[in-house]
């Protein structure tokens, strides 16, 4: 089924399912076979090997490219498996610049892995076009954009950021995991390549881990693809029938994410034992106007600093009665997590440091529970703390 006129939540629905043409199924069929069987020397049904295509990924494939806009997307068996696939773009002498205060695991993947391999990085801070203007370089060849940042929800001004890569002649690769294409499409402002991690807010029952790589130009599209299939990057039938079965509440989850943690963001803000509150929904973040112009909303994810530090952050940390402590986002159910020691432990302290990850800071990513219950459980903690 094309996505022809279709609104966004139709397409969540809809995109990718009609593929049973000998029973008429109503939900996308998992095709679990590793091979399939040719006509010929030279036929087959579309599909040959499942490392290189299956009809279930192919389906949930159709539906993210749909969603973000894009012509073309591949799915992985992890969001870094998607990061990974991207930056086979590039070759040892090209220089990359990113946020100093990316994901953890990107960091480690940047820093510790690639730049090994000949890929050089600058880590900066990405709030002022400026400072991208000042780190490139004659091998500048991508700039990597992460808006919202975690944990910190630092924004990037997308449109400024691919203006400058444009004139510069330098590919544009946007994370938007954290807002999901419901709030956010980078595509709308210039970006070329999206990756998400699917096991966040696309599948959003944290039963399944996976990724996706969505394109908007012919030829990075066609790269990409041969780059998925010759590293083995891509995810099982079932993990893909997964994804796209959570993508179909989409919509509804993200909008039940955002008006909890809008609630929650502003008991924050006003708790006598927070320093401080990121989130972009709060006219107090320095970025809320450009937060209102590039996204539909303001998001689930949240993070704040607390008064005394380490002891004090793991006392609400093992707290609470909703907020489950653990790594990961997007989920139906509300976590909390340490950066310092979780998320970002695979920073360096210098880099933790230079991008304001604190022991003071926790993240937290807020669920579909009811708003009331979550800052009730939240409040005594604090207040037991």
């Amino acid at each position: 089924m094309g996505d022809g006129n279709m609104r966004f939540e139709t397409k969540c629905v809809h995109v990718g399912v009609a593929k049973d043409s000998t029973y008429n199924s109503c939900i996308t069929p998992i095709y679990p076979t590793s091979t399939f069987r040719w006509d010929d020397l030279q036929t087959n049904k579309g599909f040959d090997y499942t490392r290189s295509g299956n009809p279930t990924r192919q389906a949930l494939e159709e539906n993210i490219a749909a969603l973000e806009g894009g012509i073309d997307c591949k799915a992985t068996c992890t969001g870094m498996a998607a990061i990974t696939c991207v930056m086979y773009l590039f070759k040892p002498g090209d220089h990359i610049i990113a946020s100093h205060d990316i994901y953890g695991g990107t960091f480690r993947l940047f820093y510790r892995v690639l730049s090994e391999y000949g890929l050089t990085f600058s880590f900066i801070d990405m709030s002022d076009v400026v400072n991208v203007r000042a780190a490139l370089t004659p091998q500048t060849k991508c700039i990597w954009i992460e808006t919202p940042s975690n944990p910190l929800l630092n924004l990037v001004d997308m449109a400024a950021i691919t203006a400058v890569a444009k004139e510069a002649g330098v590919t544009t690769i946007a994370d938007n995991t954290f807002l999901s294409p419901y709030l956010q499409r980078p595509f709308e402002f210039g970006v070329d390549v999206v990756v998400h991690s699917t096991t966040k807010y696309l599948n959003g029952h944290s039963d399944v881990v996976g990724g996706a790589v969505v394109t908007r130009h012919q030829a990075q599209a066609e790269r990409i693809a041969f780059i998925h299939n010759a590293l083995g990057l891509g995810c099982s039938p079932f993990d893909a029938w997964l994804v796209l079965r959570g993508i179909k509440t989409l919509g509804l989850r993200m909008e039940a994410h955002q008006r909890g943690a809008m609630v929650l963001a502003k008991m924050l803000s006003e708790h006598p034992k927070i320093e401080r509150v990121y989130y972009p929904g709060l006219p107090s973040h320095p970025q809320h106007e450009l937060a209102k112009r590039q996204q539909r909303g303001f998001g689930a994810m949240l993070s704040f600093d607390i008064r005394g530090g380490r002891a004090q952050a793991e006392k609400v940390l093992t707290g609470t009665r909703y907020f489950q402590m653990a790594i990961s986002l997007g989920g139906v159910e509300s976590l909390m997590e340490y950066p310092e020691t979780m998320s970002h432990a695979s920073m360096t302290p210098e880099a933790r440091q230079a991008a304001g990850i604190t022991d003071k800071t926790i993240r937290v990513s807020v669920g579909i529970e009811n708003p009331d219950d979550l800052v009730e459980d939240m409040r005594q903690a604090l207040d037991r703390a």
